[in-house]
């Protein structure tokens, strides 16, 4: 039976995920917390591993109950900083700045929607079986470890391999997580967090050639081509209509297709 597998939400975008049993939604149809804080640079981009590959030396964890972000540095320096609090954010900003050493940063919060990086659109899903034929195209390549490279929210099992390409395109289904409905919008483009040990930051040889490889060989037959502009994709971004924004998801719910579009 296909059933939501995992919950993972990204507290502070470029940061560490937090596994969920369960949560409710923002308005803007997002998972509520994910993304809720963000590094801003001066110029207004938001800082994540895009910006430093250092990101992937922290070790984080987050509480959602208090908001209390715990950081540990490679040196094993430990600071905790209490995010709701303003005068928390701006503390924590200026020890980010100086860990990165970089421009000045502005720690925000966004609780309508997160600051995901496509505003129009909702949460990223994969299911366990892409996860672990992912894993599999590299040596010493574990599931874990791609579930943390490639960051999606929701965790779908029961369901083949690239389950997830198949709710984009024209007459593309769409599923329901218990009773939240998704709908998918676009293949999820890849950059080169992906490449990077999550705890090291250091790149897979050839990540990019070789997932690009195996990808165009495993393409499904059910996806629709003409919805993927390369093989360079690996995850659903969704979108959850806003008639479903007051629902909640949960680990186990369970998930069906909707083929009547």
């Amino acid at each position: 039976m296909a059933a939501v597998e995992g919950l993972r939400i990204y507290p502070v975008k470029g940061l560490d995920g937090i596994d969920l049993e369960t949560t409710d939604l923002t308005p803007g149809g997002t998972l509520a917390g994910d993304r809720e804080f963000a590094l801003i640079t001066a110029d207004g981009t938001r800082f994540n591993g895009k910006q430093s590959a250092r990101i992937h030396e922290l070790s984080t964890d987050f509480d959602p109950a208090s908001g209390a972000l715990s950081v540990e540095t490679p040196a094993g320096e430990a600071v905790a900083f209490t995010l709701p609090e303003e005068a928390e954010r701006d503390r924590a900003a200026t020890w980010f700045e100086d860990f990165f050493e970089t421009e000045p940063l502005d720690l925000r919060r966004d609780t309508e929607q997160g600051f995901v990086d496509r505003t129009s659109m909702g949460p990223s899903v994969i299911s366990t079986a892409t996860l672990e034929t992912v894993a599999g195209w590299f040596d010493d390549l574990t599931v874990e470890s791609a579930r943390r490279r490639l960051r999606a929210n929701v965790e779908i099992s029961g369901v083949p391999a690239f389950w997830e390409d198949r709710f984009v395109g024209e007459g593309a289904p769409t599923f329901e997580a218990g009773s939240v409905r998704f709908e998918g919008v676009t293949p999820c483009a890849r950059c080169a967090i992906p490449a990077r040990d999550p705890d090291t930051g250091e790149s897979l040889a050839e990540f990019r050639t070789r997932f690009i490889q195996k990808r165009r060989e495993t393409f499904p037959e059910w996806a629709d081509g003409d919805a993927f502009d390369h093989y360079f994709t690996m995850m659903l971004i969704a979108r959850i209509p806003e008639q479903f924004r007051d629902g909640t998801i949960s680990v186990g719910d369970r998930v069906s297709v909707d083929d009547s579009n």
